[in-house]
C-alpha cells in the first residue's frame, strides 16, 4: 500500500455519502422551475406592457400559442374547431400547458443525474421562445425581456437543486465520524439536505405562483373594464326598430332570434384576448387614399350612429352547426368612415389588421355598396364583450367572418387583391367568401324518441344579404313541404321556422330542410367541406316514432 492512499484512521468512518433527491422529487422540482420561469416572465411582461414599454408578443407562453396556430395544419385547426368549437383555445391551453409539463419533469430528472444536459436542454427550450416572441407581428428585441429574466430565475433555481442534491452541506456533518455514530450522522445529514432541498423547491414554487397570479392582477385587465363601464354609448341616428317577439316563434328548444352576447359564437386566431381601453384604441386609414387619417374612440362616438340586426357566420360552420348567431350591433357605416379618407380608385380590396397582428382581407365593393357594413362598438345594447372584439370590430353582412369581421381592429389599408394577402387566404381558403344560403334543425334532436301525433319541427334558417323567401321540411322521401317563417328583421338577419309535423307511422324516420332565398335559389343538396369558402348541404336528422 502506497502512502499516498487516504485510509480513515482507526476508530472512524468517511463521511456520509451526499444525499441526493429522488425520481419524484427531481420531477417536482422541474414542474417549479418551469412555473418560475413562465410566473416570472408573465408579470415582467404585463408590467411593460401597462407601462408600455413592450407589446403583447412579449409573454413567451402567449408567442409560443400564438405561434403554434400559426402553424398548425388547417385539417387539425378545423378538428379542434369542430371538436371544441369556440372552446378550441381552452383545448390549445390545456395541450400546451400539458407538453409544458412533460417538459418540466423530463428537465428535473435531467438536473438529477446530469445538471449541465439540463441546463443545455433548458437553453434549447428558450431559444425557441424566444424565436416564438421575435417572430410575432410588431415584435422586437426588447420584447425577449420577460423571457431573459424568466429564464434566468428558472436556471439559478435549477443550479441551485442541483447543488443541494449532490454536495452535503460542510455544516451537516463532520468529514470524520466516530464508527459509533457514523449511521446516525448520515442519516442527520440526509435529513437536512432533504428539508433544505424541498424548502428551497417550496419557495420557487410560492414565487412562481405568486408571479403569475400578480401579473392577473396588474391593472392593465382591470382598466380595460373599467374603460369598458366608462362608455356613454350615443341614440343611433338610424335603427330598425325591431320588435324581437313579433319576430320570435314560440317553440320549446329553438334557438333565441337574438343570440345574447355571453352565448354567442367565439372563432379566432388569438390564444389571449387583447386588452385594448378606448383611450389607447385609434384607426388608421391608409394605402390608396387622397389622404391618410386617424381617428380616435371619441370621433368614432361622435359620427352618426347606426343599429342593425345582424347574423355572423363563420366558415368553419358546417352543416346543422352552430357557428353562427345574430345580434344587434351598434356602430358607425364603415363607407362614412371610408370617405373621410377618399379610396382611389383601381383599389379593390380593405385589408383590415388587429392589434394583435391577424388580417383580413375584404371586398372594398362590400362595404361600400350600401349595405350596413360597420365599425361596431355596442352588442345587445352594451359595449362589445373584450372576447368580441372591444372596443371596435368589423361587422359586414353577408360575408364569412374570416373576410369581413376583423376584432379589435386598428388599421385598415385600402388596397388591391393582387397585392396583399391575409391570415387565412395565405392557409388556402378562398378570398372571395359570400355567405352561403343554409337552413338547420333545432327540434327534434337526433335520434329523439317521439310519441306518435303532433311532432313540431323547427330550427333557423339564413341568406344573408339576400332573404329569405321559404324553408321547407321533408320526411323521409316525401314531397317538400312549406315551413312557417317568422317575421323578418332585415335581409342580413336569419329567421326561424318551424312546421306541424303529424307522426302517425311508428318506425325510423329521416327530416331534411332547405331554404329558399329571397332570389327563389334553392339550397343545394350538394355535400361539400368548409374548405375553402364554406359548407354546402342539407341538415338533416333521424327520430323514432314509438308504437
Amino acid at each position: 500500500m502506497t502512502t499516498s492512499e487516504q485510509v480513515p484512521p482507526a476508530g472512524t468512518t468517511a463521511a456520509p455519502a451526499p444525499w441526493r433527491a429522488g425520481w419524484l422529487g427531481s420531477a417536482l422540482g422541474g414542474i417549479v422551475a418551469v412555473v418560475l420561469t413562465l410566473g416570472v416572465a408573465e408579470l415582467i411582461s404585463t408590467l411593460g406592457r401597462w407601462i408600455g414599454l413592450l407589446g403583447a408578443s412579449s409573454s413567451p407562453f402567449v408567442a409560443l400559442g400564438q405561434t403554434f396556430i400559426q402553424f398548425t395544419p388547417e385539417w387539425l385547426k378545423e378538428l379542434a374547431i369542430r371538436t371544441f368549437g369556440e372552446h378550441d383555445k381552452d383545448a390549445l391551453t390545456a395541450g400546451m400547458a400539458l407538453t409544458l409539463l412533460i417538459v418540466a419533469i423530463g428537465i428535473g430528472l435531467l438536473n438529477r443525474r446530469s445538471p449541465r444536459l439540463a441546463l443545455g436542454v433548458t437553453a434549447l427550450l428558450v431559444l425557441v421562445a424566444g424565436a416564438a416572441v421575435v417572430s410575432r407581428p410588431g415584435a422586437d428585441v426588447l420584447d425577449l425581456l420577460p423571457l431573459v429574466v424568466g429564464a434566468i430565475a428558472g436556471v439559478t433555481f435549477l443550479i441551485l437543486l442541483a447543488r443541494r442534491s449532490l454536495v452535503q452541506d460542510p455544516d451537516s456533518a463532520p468529514l470524520e465520524t466516530p464508527s459509533s455514530t457514523a449511521s446516525s450522522t448520515a442519516s442527520s445529514a440526509g435529513g437536512t439536505d432533504r428539508r433544505r432541498f424541498f424548502r428551497l423547491v417550496g419557495i420557487g414554487a410560492i414565487i412562481g405562483v405568486a408571479a403569475g397570479s400578480l401579473a392577473r392582477l396588474v391593472p392593465s385587465a382591470a382598466e380595460v373594464a373599467d374603460s369598458r363601464r366608462r362608455i356613454s354609448l350615443p341614440t343611433p341616428a338610424d335603427d330598425q326598430n325591431i320588435d324581437v317577439d313579433a319576430l320570435t316563434l314560440d317553440v320549446a328548444g329553438l334557438t333565441p332570434f337574438v343570440t345574447a352576447s355571453s352565448d354567442f359564437y367565439r372563432v379566432d386566431t388569438a390564444f389571449t384576448v387583447p386588452n385594448l381601453t378606448t383611450d389607447e384604441w385609434s384607426l388608421r386609414i391608409h394605402g390608396a387614399v387622397d389622404r391618410e387619417i386617424t381617428i380616435s374612440f371619441d370621433d368614432l362616438l361622435a359620427m352618426p350612429a347606426v343599429q342593425r340586426m345582424i347574423t355572423l357566420t363563420c366558415v368553419s360552420n358546417e352543416v346543422g352547426g352552430k357557428l353562427a348567431g345574430n345580434a344587434r350591433w351598434l356602430g358607425v357605416r364603415l363607407a362614412d368612415v371610408l370617405a373621410m379618407a377618399g379610396p382611389q380608385d383601381g383599389a379593390d380590396c380593405l385589408l383590415s389588421t388587429s392589434v394583435d397582428g391577424f388580417t383580413v382581407t375584404t371586398p372594398l365593393a362590400a362595404v361600400t355598396d350600401g349595405r350596413d357594413a360597420l365599425l361596431a362598438y355596442a352588442m345587445n345594447g352594451e359595449p362589445l364583450l373584450v372576447e368580441h372584439g372591444f372596443p371596435v370590430r368589423m361587422v359586414v353582412p353577408g360575408l364569412y367572418g374570416y373576410v369581413s369581421a376583423t376584432k379589435w381592429v386598428v388599421d385598415l389599408e385600402v388596397t388591391r387583391f393582387a397585392d396583399v394577402t391575409a391570415y387565412w387566404t395565405e392557409r388556402g381558403w378562398a378570398p372571395q367568401a359570400p355567405i352561403k344560403t343554409a337552413s338547420r334543425i333545432d327540434v327534434p334532436a337526433g335520434f329523439a324518441q317521439l310519441t306518435a301525433g303532433s311532432v313540431a319541427v323547427a330550427g333557423m334558417a339564413w341568406a344573408q344579404h339576400r332573404g329569405l323567401r321559404a324553408v321547407q321540411v321533408q320526411i323521409d322521401d316525401g314531397p317538400w313541404q312549406d315551413a312557417t317563417l317568422s317575421g323578418e328583421a332585415g335581409i342580413d338577419s336569419w329567421r326561424q321556422w318551424s312546421y306541424p309535423w303529424t307522426a302517425t307511422e311508428p318506425g325510423i324516420h329521416t327530416i331534411r330542410c332547405r331554404a329558399i332565398d329571397a332570389d327563389g335559389t334553392v339550397q343545394t343538396d350538394a355535400v361539400q367541406g368548409v374548405m375553402p369558402d364554406g359548407s354546402t348541404g342539407l341538415d338533416s336528422r333521424q327520430v323514432t316514432v314509438k308504437a
